[in-house]
């Protein structure tokens, strides 16, 4: 019998959750021990669309690096980039493993009390409930559309 390969540690799955009264989230233990791999505790948390997106600092750093740089580069991109990073917060866990979502990105994306994590590899996305079931079922019904981007992946 050969050794396993150990799988690397990423934001995978998906999981519903509720906010308690003050906006703070359980975030999974999964998703914390894979922030733990980066070596801080400290999310960027902003909004994307209709939902928000939490990257590891490092994560973020390179993200915002490439819209600072290559962004620059692509027509029409000054307003995206306007909406995402002045709407970024470092928000960091607390000693129960909870993220304080604040008011203000929670208000923009229309999260209330229930919640959906998906884990994106390197980002974990936050869904208002009812957000993240529109979102779900736009992308089961057209999921005959994405075998050609797969198969040029090699994937389909």
């Amino acid at each position: 019998m050969g050794e396993e390969k150990k799988v690397v540690d990423r934001f995978r799955s998906r999981s519903e959750h509720t906010l308690d009264d003050k906006g703070r989230l359980n975030f999974p233990s999964r998703f914390r021990q894979v922030i733990s791999t980066y070596e801080s505790s400290v999310l960027m948390v902003t909004t994307w669309g209709k939902h928000l997106r939490a990257y590891p600092v490092s994560e973020w750093e390179k993200l915002e690096n490439k819209l600072h740089t290559q962004g620059r580069e692509q027509p029409g991109l000054v307003s995206f980039v306007r909406l995402v990073v002045s709407g970024s917060t470092k928000c960091s866990l607390d000693k129960q493993g909870r993220l304080l979502i604040p008011v203000s990105l929670r208000n923009e994306t229309n999260i209330d009390k229930d919640v959906v994590l998906t884990g994106m590899v390197d980002w974990v996305e936050i869904w208002g409930k009812d957000a993240w079931r529109i979102e779900h079922q736009a992308a089961l019904d057209n999921f005959d559309s994405y075998e050609e981007s797969l198969a040029k992946l090699g994937i389909f």
